[in-house]
């Protein structure tokens, strides 16, 4: 059993399809196939259930991954352990970002890390935001930029870097809500709303509205904070996003803030890691650097 094989387990685990797999992992189909049939062989157990339209980790599958990630770990650890000097940190650090953070937050904080590391691989996850913390909570990456939650979950570390507000948005063009947000007092009830599927700016939004005794008429719920901010845009109706993402948005229709009292609790944006991965050289080089 090797460390690689675990790798390739490891993120076939994650991502249930051998082709996609095998392009992270830079190897054919069969390749890897190979290599699963050879661990499988040795543990004596099934790990994956296949067939024409799905692959899905059986119940031994789901407890050795939770080992090989431990292994994994501790050869990485234990890899680490023996660069004494700082150029010679080397490995893999897989990231986790939004879109937003890849271009606002990420640029400052990768070039001074790779500055002092050059050795080091980046590895660079992009998506919803709202996922980050699942993400690092079940060790599949290393180092996540999110928005500090109400409450942490069990293990983790947060590491602020930055804050922004949270503000209301709406269309920048001509669209039928214009005349409400032009009242005196704006009727919030009869605008229509883009909210996040799942979020921290929902839960503010909805507790926002509640005070005011309002239940937004909700036209679309959306992953992802580029995504609200694009049907705002196009006239859809008004969202919750924090600031940043408007001041980076790359959209020819822009939006505008809406300026209300009183404002939302704004973001506290950071890093969050697992505190196991904190034992690690390679990661915890990376968090003091920011």
């Amino acid at each position: 059993m090797e460390i690689y094989t675990l790798k390739l387990f490891l993120n076939l685990s994650e991502s249930l399809h051998f082709g996609k797999t095998s392009r992270a992992c830079h190897l054919s189909p069969s390749a890897l196939s190979r290599q699963i049939q050879r661990l499988e062989a040795e543990l004596g157990k099934p790990l994956f259930e296949r067939d024409n339209r799905q692959v899905t980790l059986t119940a031994q599958g789901q407890m050795f991954r939770g080992r090989a990630r431990e292994i994994v770990e501790k050869w990485e650890a234990a890899r680490d352990e023996l660069q004494d000097r700082e150029g010679d940190l080397r490995g893999e650090l897989r990231i986790y970002a939004s879109v937003t953070a890849c271009y606002s937050i990420l640029p400052d904080l990768l070039e001074k890390f790779r500055r002092n590391y050059p050795l080091v691989h980046i590895k660079i996850e992009t998506g919803n935001h709202s996922a980050a913390l699942d993400k690092i909570s079940s060790g599949e990456l290393d180092v996540a930029v999110a928005a500090l939650p109400e409450k942490l979950p069990p293990g983790l570390c947060f590491k602020e870097i930055t804050q922004t507000s949270l503000v209301f948005i709406a269309p920048g063009i001509d669209w039928p809500g214009a005349g409400l947000l032009a009242e005196p007092e704006i009727p919030w009830g009869e605008l229509p709303f883009i909210l996040p599927e799942k979020d921290l700016a929902r839960d503010r939004v909805e507790a926002w509205l509640r005070r005011r005794g309002v239940r937004p008429d909700v036209y679309a719920q959306v992953a992802g904070n580029e995504a609200l901010l694009a049907l705002v845009a196009l006239g859809c109706g008004v969202g919750v996003v924090p600031l940043l993402v408007v001041q980076k948005q790359p959209l020819s229709n822009p939006v505008r803030v809406l300026k209300v009292e009183p404002p939302l609790e704004p973001y506290v944006v950071g890093l969050v890691s697992h505190r196991r991965k904190l034992n690690s050289s390679l990661v915890s080089a990376f968090w003091e650097s920011c």
